[in-house]
């Protein structure tokens, strides 16, 4: 069994462990990217997705000028131990308005609802939901009844009105992270473990498998299209 709470704040040390290392160990699944675990670059990925998480977890606080709210799935029997997470941002501009950044959660519990009572809970305070899907998991957030939109990039854009809710939607710049001196050594280590033809290769297969999924999500979106 497990419980469903949400924070107000930023969350305990404990806590935000506990996410963070829930995103690196699936970092394939959150990343918009979705990095295989076989790509060299993985580990960049990895500490690049676990920080920008962290930054949303520090907006928890209300200091950086964005609307960020956090709901944890924790064990009924032991709930200081994390069983899933998801972190959305509300809109500025529209109460009713939402946007699922990260939801996860731990493998040795899925399909037990957890997923499902995670979405429902943001649902119910958030009628006009959004989030963005790989095409194999459209079909699981229609059961949620999420409708597919259209296609953005790699990822199908879904909402449970079936249209865009055109509300403003704030996002922390993620850019920097991706430039600061700790990824800049893990490339720098990554290249001098697997080689500079092995790292160019490796965000070749990066970009082929982009390329790939934004064809998925265009095929999927096209796929719906024609059933209506």
């Amino acid at each position: 069994m497990f419980i469903l709470h949400r924070l107000d704040g930023v969350p305990p040390e404990s806590f935000q462990n506990q996410i963070r290392q829930l995103v690196i160990d699936h970092v394939g699944e959150l990343s918009s990217v979705a990095i295989s675990a076989d790509n060299p670059l993985y580990p960049l990925y990895q500490y690049g997705v676990g920080l920008e998480v962290h930054q949303y977890l520090q907006a928890l606080d209300g200091t950086r000028g964005l609307s960020v709210t956090l709901t944890l799935a924790l064990d009924a029997d032991a709930p200081e131990r994390l069983l899933g997470f998801a972190l959305a941002i509300p809109a500025s501009d529209d109460a009713q308005a939402c946007t699922l950044a990260f939801m996860a959660v731990d493998p040795a519990h899925r399909r037990q609802g957890i997923a499902r009572a995670l979405l429902a809970d943001l649902h119910a305070r958030y009628p006009r939901l959004e989030l963005n899907a790989f095409a194999h998991q459209v079909a699981w957030f229609e059961a949620m009844g999420l409708q597919v939109v259209q296609a953005s990039g790699p990822q199908v854009l879904m909402s449970s009105t079936g249209q865009p809710s055109g509300a403003l939607i704030g996002r922390l710049d993620i850019a920097p992270i991706y430039q600061t001196v700790e990824v800049r050594q893990i490339h720098a280590y990554l290249l001098k473990q697997h080689g500079e033809q092995a790292m160019i290769a490796a965000e070749a297969q990066r970009d082929e498998h982009l390329d790939q999924l934004a064809e998925r999500a265009n095929a999927c979106v096209s796929e719906r299209r024609n059933l209506h």
